[in-house]
Formats: structure tokens, sequence, C-alpha cells
């Protein structure tokens, strides 16, 4: 086997953090690995001044973007909660390279690995004892530029559009694969993957999907018709999206990333072209 490379990432870390941390160092150097970190994660975890696991900081490269990863990184370790290893993926994107999560955070429905069992992540995956899971992401293609997506424009969990600046709904008209389905009246309408069916979506009523379910779930938020009910289609369908209302813009999210666009612009979402390992 290649020489071990593992990324690391985390966001607001805490003492928890911080023992988990140095735990994986000592397990990546354990086995004759290489460590790089995030910049502004190392430079969070600094201020902590635990001066042996800055001694183990200190000769670590670092990135704050997906071209400074190294091309033969061989894992991405996340370091928090839920929100964070969806952050993470924005150093990913079709890289290919396996994503595991550290719960160090609150919600662990995707961070499943526990502090006490970090550095298991490294002996195992360096023994072969792992199975990797593929889970489908969502892309957002537009012709008019969003700034907020232009590096990244896939979701792992949920797409969605909803109001801005105002309490009162914005109707979403809805095509599939060209042909066109309903217009939600609405306080906004939910993409999610069969991931995100136990995030944004299940609270607003959807279904709980298998991760490995070839189907995508609409779910409308807090719609004024009662028969606007979720809707589950393949994963190979194209959704169109044409957002109206009394104000001249709305929102549009991709996981944790939100930006406002004009109203009457033509979102097209779809399955992306590659998976999140």
């Amino acid at each position: 086997m290649a020489q071990l490379n593992v990324a690391l990432f985390g966001y607001l870390p805490s003492e928890i953090t911080v023992k988990a941390l140095a735990g994986i160092l000592e397990a990546i150097d354990a086995v004759g690995g290489k460590a790089s970190i995030e910049k502004s994660f190392k430079e969070s975890v600094v201020l902590f001044q635990e001066t042996a696991l800055n001694a183990l900081l200190a000769p670590l490269d670092t990135f704050s973007k997906q071209e400074e990863v190294h091309s033969e990184t061989s894992l991405f370790v996340s370091f928090g909660g839920d929100g964070t290893m969806l952050k993470a993926i924005t150093y990913i994107k079709d890289s290919g390279i396996p994503l595991v999560g550290v719960n160090t955070g609150r919600l662990g429905f995707l961070s499943t690995i526990d502090v006490a069992a970090v550095q298991k992540v490294i002996t195992d995956f360096v023994a072969g004892q792992y199975t990797i899971e593929e889970r489908t992401m969502v892309g957002l293609y537009s012709d008019t530029s969003i700034k907020a997506f232009e590096e990244v424009s896939v979701a792992l969990n949920e797409i969605t559009v909803s109001r801005k600046d105002t309490t009162a709904m914005i109707t979403v008209a809805t095509y599939l694969d060209g042909e066109y389905l309903t217009s939600y009246w609405a306080d906004g309408l939910i993409i999610a993957t069969p991931t995100g069916s136990t995030g944004y979506s299940l609270s607003c009523g959807g279904p709980v999907m298998a991760p490995g379910t070839n189907s995508l779930i609409l779910t409308p938020i807090a719609p004024h018709n009662l028969n606007a009910r979720p809707l589950i289609i393949a994963d190979h369908t194209e959704i169109r999206l044409v957002v109206s209302g009394r104000e001249p813009q709305h929102l549009v999210s991709l996981d944790s990333r939100i930006a406002s666009i004009d109203n009457g612009t033509e979102l097209l979402i779809k399955k992306a072209p590659y998976t999140l390992k």
C-alpha cells in the first residue's frame, strides 16, 4: 500500500476537537503516514496553546481550497458535526477522496465516528478494514452566474429555494424532464437526496429514504395547498424551477451555502455526475 496521506478539516474547534486531532495525528505518525490540514482550522487549533499538539501541527502542509489538497490524499477527515462535514465537500468536489466524519459537534447523522475511536479510523483504514459507501449528490445549473456557487455547485443533502425579505409565500413553477408538474405556492421547495432525507426535508414532512435509493425528494416548505405533498422521483430526472413572488429576489441554498438571486431566473437541478465516498 502507498504511503497514507490524510487531509484534516474542522470548523470552530473545541477542547474535544483538540483531543481528537491529537489522537489522529499520533495514529498517522505511528503508521508512517503524512497529514495536511486546512489553514484556518490549524490557526484556530493553535490558539488552544497545547504544546504537544502544536509541535505535531508545525510541520504540516496546509490547504485553503481544493486545488491545494494533495492529489495523493488517501483519506479526508472532518472534525465537528454534520454541518462541518457538509463544508468539507467543498474541498473534495470530484476528487474521489473518501470522507469520514469524527463527531465533535452536535448532530451526528453523517459524522458517526466517536472521539474515543478516532485512532481506530487510521488503523482500520491502513488494514483495509472498511467499506466505501457512495452517496448521490445534486447539482445546480443556471445560465445566470451565481458567485456563491461558482467553485462548488453541488450539494450532498439538498438544494432549496425559499422566500427572502417577506412573510408572503413564493410561487415555484416546477418542471420534470421538460414537462410541467405544478406551481408550489409555499415558503419554498426542497430538492433532497437520500442522504438529505433525514435533514431539512424530514422537518418539513418528507420521507426517510435509505442512502442507496436511486431517488430524489421534492418537499414543499409550508405549502398553502393541502394536496401539495412530498414527491419521490427517479434521480435521473432533470428538475427545472422558476420562482416568482412579491419581492424581487429569493434565496437558493446548497446545503449550508446560500445566495440571493433574481426572481424569474431559471434553475436546473439534476443528479451530480459524481458521488461522494
